[in-house]
């Protein structure tokens, strides 16, 4: 459960794909949609959103009223979020050592960050530390099975991994056990013209950054054409499936 991730390195990469990153988030506001709908009916005073990014979510909690705490590893993310006037305030810092104080927001929000913890279980813990009983962390996450289709043209063309593995469903259950925890788990399916415009959605979101750091080189246009050829297609589509995990723990 316990993996070694190069954060200073994730931290540069979305902070380069921080003014382009909303253009590609279709998937990021498809969980955090999903995730929020978990919450109907409940009412937050205070909200952290760990993992902010450009600050879509920070808003939407603000819009309802919430005093919102926007938290990111990437400078450059929370200057774009502190731009949008997306939080009530900013804090650069990493999940897995938050620097808030115990039982400090009603909610504890992260959507598509804790994947990039060293220890997932790490950073649920802090998520809850800084909850007050009532409240809850809700949080969305990959799991193993993503992008088959990514991993299996990429076999077929230089057998290297160019996208991170993540954590299998049962590992992820198994952070939350001693917990009143609920996970749900969806297959998301994103279709594209071509090839190029799916890498392009990977790269926008820092989804090609690799959890040890290293970047992918750049594609040469041999590559891309034997890496249109091998990628699954469906009825002359390009698809990205990725295995979504969502969860409430409630705060005892």
């Amino acid at each position: 459960m316990t993996k070694l991730v190069n954060k200073s390195a994730v931290a540069a990469a979305f902070g380069r794909a921080a003014t382009t990153y909303d253009d590609f988030a279709e998937l990021q506001r498809l969980s955090g949609n999903s995730l929020a709908e978990r919450l109907a009916g409940r009412e937050f005073a205070s909200v952290l959103d760990a993992g902010c990014g450009t600050g879509w979510f920070s808003r939407y909690w603000r819009e309802r009223g919430c005093m919102v705490t926007a938290l990111d590893l990437s400078a450059k993310m929370l200057a774009h979020a502190c731009e949008q006037q997306a939080a009530s305030r900013y804090l650069q810092g990493d999940i897995e050592a938050l620097p808030l104080a115990n039982e400090e927001v009603s909610l504890a929000w992260s959507n598509l960050a804790v994947q990039w913890c060293n220890d997932l279980r790490q950073g649920l813990s802090e998520l809850y530390r800084v909850t007050r009983p009532g409240g809850c962390v809700a949080f969305t996450t990959l799991a193993a099975g993503s992008l088959p289709e990514l991993h299996a043209a990429w076999q077929a063309v230089d057998g290297r991994a160019h996208a991170n593995e993540f954590l299998a469903i049962n590992e992820i259950a198994e952070a939350c056990q001693g917990w009143r925890a609920s996970l749900l788990h969806e297959s998301v399916t994103q279709r594209f013209p071509d090839v190029l415009s799916a890498m392009r959605s990977l790269k926008g979101i820092g989804a090609t950054h690799l959890h040890d750091g290293r970047k992918n080189s750049l594609m040469t246009r041999h590559q891309l054409q034997r890496l249109s050829l091998a990628w699954p297609q469906d009825n002359g589509a390009f698809p990205l499936t990725w295995q979504l995990v969502s969860g409430v723990i409630e705060r005892d």
